[in-house]
């Protein structure tokens, strides 16, 4: 309980900072032991967050979402065009509906590109509490992190190597990738951005989910009292 009480004040403080703390306090622990506790309590987790990027989430992970637009995940799919020309699209997901909130679709995204699906998915619905991302270069922009800042969102950033830390939107890509993506022929990016929007549709409102007791997400986000919108 003093680890993780130490870790909680002290955010960027090592274990064996926090070991040499103890110690100073009369503790009298072995710092091997220090470490396991450290590490079987998930205290450095936190450790590779990015660098000066104010909205990321400590150490800790972010409880499970409770609410709709309680916390969104999102992440990238790559495809291509009939003609091998490459195809990327952001996928949003609110992890507690488990909403298809968009699916952004160009030949690159960046992280002002993403900025702009949020302001967009968030003047319908409002910001989430906590949006949960990977590491890639388009989320551990500046201009996501200036969004975040200013409109109180937290970014949890997944461990890398650890795809299973933003289990939501990674099944949902799959099921992306495998009833729309793998099922279209793409002639131009006007015809993927129609296709793969139809496809959104169609999931939000008709497929029905497991995990919802078999409604669809706008048929569970309508009972949680939220108004899909799009």
């Amino acid at each position: 309980m003093r680890i993780r009480d130490i870790a909680q004040t002290r955010m960027r403080y090592g274990y064996f900072r926090i070991y040499i703390l103890l110690r100073r306090e009369g503790w009298v622990v072995n710092h091997k032991r220090v470490y396991r506790l450290y590490r079987e309590d998930g205290l450095s987790l936190r450790l590779k967050r990015p660098r000066r990027h104010v909205s990321a989430a400590r150490r800790e992970r972010q409880p499970a979402a409770l609410a709709p637009n309680d916390m969104w995940s999102m992440d990238f799919v790559s495809d291509a065009l009939f003609n091998g020309r490459r195809l990327r699209a952001l996928t949003v997901v609110d992890a507690y509906t488990r909403e298809a909130l968009a699916i952004d679709v160009d030949q690159g995204i960046k992280g002002e590109q993403v900025v702009e699906a949020m302001d967009r998915i968030a003047s319908v619905r409002g910001a989430p509490r906590v949006i949960r991302v990977d590491n890639g270069p388009e989320f551990i922009s500046k201009a996501l992190d200036r969004w975040a800042y200013e409109n109180g969102v937290t970014l949890d950033f997944s461990r890398p190597g650890k795809p299973t830390d933003n289990a939501f939107v990674e099944s949902f890509n799959g099921r992306f990738r495998d009833e729309c993506l793998n099922t279209h022929w793409f002639l131009s990016l006007a015809d993927a951005r129609s296709k793969i929007d139809a496809w959104r549709r169609d999931y939000n409102e008709c497929r029905p989910h497991t995990s919802l007791g078999w409604l669809t997400p706008a048929e569970f986000a309508s009972s949680a009292g939220v108004n899909p919108g799009r």
